[in-house]
């Protein structure tokens, strides 16, 4: 009987496997690292409210600076006011879309909602580090908790304490308008649609950057 028959499997590995022995420790490696991964996100998983504040603040200001910078273009897409002199706000906006920005308008006001709530959701998915998905929607259930609060207070105190009705350089839900037509509900839908696609990749993508790090940390 030869030498080559009688050798058993590779040091290291499970008997009747036949595979390298460097390939059998790479499995063990990524099996491991997916242990510790799954572990961490028992433990440290779960939406974190904290996180998603900050992130609902990155949105906030991202949409209020690229809201800003279109009008300082001189930009024709409808979220300048009339005489230039203010950014006009989302919610005359998507009350009367069709007569009023047009086409562009309203593709460039969901570019911005889009952007800002990714970018939004991006930082609350890098500080949670697990759970991206969950995180975007923490930022977009701040957005919707922060709109529905002011609208309260300025409701019961006054229009002084509407808050994001004097906010003009932010796109806004128009959750607290007693005029609003039939368009502009299904409209408001669509822009909280595309702050919750938003939020959520970027929370995704937040989170992807920690799983690169976690690939490199529990490699060989």
């Amino acid at each position: 009987m030869s030498a080559d028959y009688e050798a058993g499997p590779a040091r290291g590995g499970p008997v009747g496997d036949q595979r390298p022995a460097e390939t059998i420790e790479t499995y063990r490696v990524g099996e491991q690292r997916e242990l510790v991964v799954t572990r961490e996100g028992d433990r440290f998983g779960g939406m974190k409210f904290g996180s998603a504040f900050f992130g609902w603040l990155t949105a906030m200001g991202t949409a209020v600076l690229l809201t800003a910078l279109l009008a300082a273009a001189g930009t024709a897409l409808g979220l300048a006011a009339a005489d230039n002199a203010v950014v006009r706000d989302a919610t005359g906006a998507v009350t009367d879309t069709a007569a009023t920005i047009g086409t562009a308008g309203i593709v460039a006001l969901l570019v911005i909602l889009f952007v800002s709530y990714y970018c939004g959701g991006y930082v609350a998915g890098r500080m949670a580090r697990f759970d991206g998905t969950k995180q975007g929607v923490a930022v977009w259930l701040w957005s919707i908790l922060i709109a529905v609060l002011v609208a309260v207070t300025g409701a019961v105190l006054g229009d002084q304490y509407d808050v994001l009705s004097r906010l003009n350089g932010f796109p806004r839900l128009p959750v607290n308008e007693g005029d609003l037509t039939a368009a502009g509900i299904v409209t408001a839908i669509v822009l909280a649609g595309v702050g919750l696609a938003g939020a959520v990749l970027g929370g995704r993508a937040g989170m992807r950057y920690h799983r690169r790090i976690d690939h490199a940390g529990l490699a060989r």
